[in-house]
């Protein structure tokens, strides 16, 4: 087995049930907000995502922003790279950077294509696919080289996880670029949010004889309006209609304050049950919780996971 260089990684190896939480730093210079933010979500999470411009947004860069946030909050972060917008010069260059100044996580993924962000006329990169991201890291880990076979001073530390897509469809095709990161030393997985607890079974099913920890994507909506949006806008995510009548009635609530509240229990009492249940049922390694902006509902779901586990010992 290789060795450990993270928390997030040793825990995992530990048989621990992990939660990770997500940071959008933002286009922003401000980098005291994010820290703050970082303090607070470190309490309940083993570590915290960092995006890379996320929905093609240019923001601060993450491997910044990571830096930032394991220095000055002392939570430790997970390092998202996009293949959109670096060549495999780049790419390298970053992961060298990120392993000389200790990081330990990166998660790789394709990202979304620039038309689709706030400077639509940016051109794309992808000279690399996920896929072949996580051979450059491992050939930089345990061969010491690059791609091209260039030599490498000193050693690079890095655990590289992949993304999953619960709610693809079909599956199948899903499934076997899994498998393929999975064969080319994928070290953990972290899914694309998923509101179907049957979604979530078929995918864990699916991919369970990997070999690789999955850790289930969550969104907890903040809001009816959000929710209805996600479920309109974005392909392939079916939301429960239980889900959101119960936002729907929380609307009716009299006062914000009120509202808040009964939103916050919805999302604790749906999604701690469902991450219990998937718990009960399957070999899951952990949950990330992408409640980014709506930090006080991580480890109100992350508590409500354990209540339930101790009620059901009982």
């Amino acid at each position: 087995m290789r060795e450990a260089f993270s928390r997030l990684i040793s825990e995992i190896r530990a048989g621990k049930f992990v939660y990770t939480g997500e940071i959008s730093p933002g286009k922003t210079t401000r980098i005291e907000t994010l820290v703050e933010y970082a303090k607070a979500l470190g309490r309940h999470v083993v570590a915290c995502n960092v995006t890379d411009n996320p929905r093609a947004r240019a923001n601060m860069g993450s491997l910044a922003a990571s830096i930032a946030i394991q220095e000055r909050a002392g939570v430790e972060a997970i390092c998202q790279m996009t293949a959109r917008d670096r060549n495999r010069l780049a790419i390298t260059s970053d992961l060298l950077g990120a392993s000389a100044l200790g990081i330990r996580n990166v998660l790789v993924m394709s990202g979304d294509h620039p038309s689709l962000g706030d400077n639509p006329s940016a051109m794309p990169v992808y000279d690399l696919d996920s896929a072949q991201m996580v051979e450059l890291v491992r050939r930089m880990v345990d061969d010491g080289t690059d791609l091209a076979g260039n030599r490498i001073e000193g050693e690079v530390r890095i655990h590289v996880g992949v993304t999953g897509n619960p709610n693809a469809d079909p599956l199948e095709v899903e499934i076997a670029k899994l498998e393929r990161k999975a064969r080319l030393g994928a070290e953990f997985v972290q899914t694309q949010a998923v509101f179907d607890i049957e979604a979530a079974e078929g995918f864990l099913e699916a991919a369970g004889g990997f070999g690789i920890p999955i850790l289930i994507g969550i969104l907890p909506c903040k809001s009816l309006r959000i929710a209805e949006q996600i479920a309109k806008n974005v392909p392939g995510i079916r939301i429960p209609e239980e889900y959101l009548e119960r936002l729907r009635a929380a609307e009716g609530l009299p006062d914000q304050a009120s509202r808040e509240e009964r939103v916050d229990i919805i999302n604790e009492e749906y999604f701690s049950g469902m991450i219990a249940e998937l718990r009960r049922t399957s070999r899951l390694a952990g949950a990330h919780i992408m409640g980014v902006a709506y930090g006080r509902i991580v480890g109100r779901i992350s508590g409500g996971v354990e209540r339930k586990e101790i009620s059901r010992a009982w």
